[in-house]
């Protein structure tokens, strides 16, 4: 029989996939090479890093009333309910849907005014803002083989609740708890996650209209193939090569960066919208210059990679082509397209996106919207930033996400 890589032996409905099982990874995977070889070898990072001090805190707006213990009565619980969101990403590895946070009736200050909202929002995220870009400058390592760079974003989508293995379920109270928590808040027994796939006729509403009452204009139209790879001897992050395709139907590398480091995550359930927003502040790390050894890894990869629209992620390789000795392996593959409108202080990306993680079996297709608040980014690699400029910035940038991003339903 022919061999086919793990993710083409999925179903095409993502509804039908099982659970994946970690057991039956393919032998030239990094987790099923550690099995192997006595777990001598260290297992690749998450994707996801933050940096030492990175604050993640989740609020609702508008926010919760004093409770019971504070001595004001019952608080919102009235108005307010946990509903289970439909997840296929999460469901297949938990088993069950997540929870939003949703109002069941609209409650005390449901109407209050887009300013309203503006200055909460860049009153509680603005100082803790300042306070990160300062701890992310201060800890650069300069190096000559790297480039980095603040970037300051705002998505849309929905925040999702789910209890932690062995922790109480998700209630009414936990959240009040996690929110008074703040940036204390992952130590609880709740775990939060942001999802960022719409509908595609939300993507749709966005490039045909919304894009116009927000001032934006068209800037570009791209394609990608994002190869994630592992270096052992870089345990502690993954190589992402963004590649285009020429015209002989080739891939060629465009850049090499680090995975993100998060320096400082706000996530707000809008209660009163149909959309949730994250602001976000993380470093990106471009590799200017590599070693010979890395650079023609990397470059073997990309030129053995196959296209193919039929798989997750859109790329597969030949048997024993996803490692190359013990050293570089294939862990993720992403396959993009967006379109890009921007102004002067912003930028608007809509981009769908096939991801395949190679450590997990599993994949996603995701429609995903992001503002990229480019000249408040720039401002902030300054040596001292104006704060009143900075504030300004950021509830003209707050102001236009809420009045025209957030009003979409996602429906099961």
């Amino acid at each position: 029989m022919a061999y086919l890589p793990p993710h083409k032996r999925h179903p095409s409905s993502s509804d039908s996939a099982p659970t994946p099982n970690p057991r039956s990874l393919s032998l030239s995977s990094p987790r099923g090479r550690e099995r192997g070889a006595g777990g001598r070898h260290p297992r690749p990072s998450n994707k996801i890093i933050h940096a030492a001090g990175c604050i993640s805190r989740w609020s609702p707006l508008p926010p919760f009333s004093p409770g019971p213990e504070d001595g004001y009565g019952d608080g919102e619980e009235p108005t307010l309910r946990l509903e289970p969101f439909p997840c296929d990403h999460i469901e297949r590895k938990t088993g069950a849907k997540p929870l939003a946070l949703v109002a069941s009736s609209p409650g005390e200050g449901s109407s209050g005014s887009t300013a309203a909202a503006v200055t909460a929002i860049a009153e509680r995220f603005l100082p803790d803002l300042l306070a990160a870009a300062e701890r992310a400058k201060a800890g650069y390592v300069s190096k000559e083989e790297e480039f980095v760079k603040l970037s300051l974003v705002a998505k849309v989508g929905k925040v999702l609740f789910e209890s932690q293995p062995g922790g109480s379920p998700v209630s009414l109270e936990t959240l009040r708890q996690a929110a008074k928590a703040g940036e204390n808040g992952s130590r609880s027994q709740l775990r939060k996650s942001f999802y960022t796939n719409v509908p595609n006729e939300c993507l749709e509403d966005m490039e045909q209209s919304v894009m116009k009452r927000m001032g934006l204009e068209f800037d570009s139209s791209k394609e990608h193939y994002h190869v994630k790879v592992f270096d052992m001897h870089q345990s502690d992050s993954t190589m992402s090569c963004k590649c285009t395709v020429e015209e002989d139907g080739s891939l060629a590398i465009h850049k090499v960066e680090w995975n993100q480091v998060r320096h400082l995550v706000e996530d707000i359930s809008c209660l009163f919208k149909d959309l949730d927003l994250r602001l976000m502040l993380f470093t990106k790390r471009i590799l200017k210059t590599l070693d010979s050894e890395v650079e023609n890894a990397l470059k073997s990869f990309v030129s053995s990679a196959v296209i193919d629209p039929d798989v997750k992620g859109g790329l597969r390789w030949p048997l024993g082509k996803e490692s190359i000795g013990e050293r570089f392996s294939i862990v993720g593959v992403w396959h993009s397209n967006y379109k890009s409108f921007r102004n002067e202080s912003l930028r608007l990306k809509l981009r769908h996106a096939d991801r395949f993680d190679h450590r997990s079996s599993t994949g996603e297709v995701s429609n995903e919207v992001t503002f990229k608040l480019v000249s408040m980014s720039r401002r902030l690699e300054d040596a001292d930033p104006v704060e009143t400029s900075l504030k300004e910035m950021l509830e003209s940038a707050v102001q236009m996400v809420w009045d025209n991003a957030l009003n979409y339903k996602i429906l099961p």
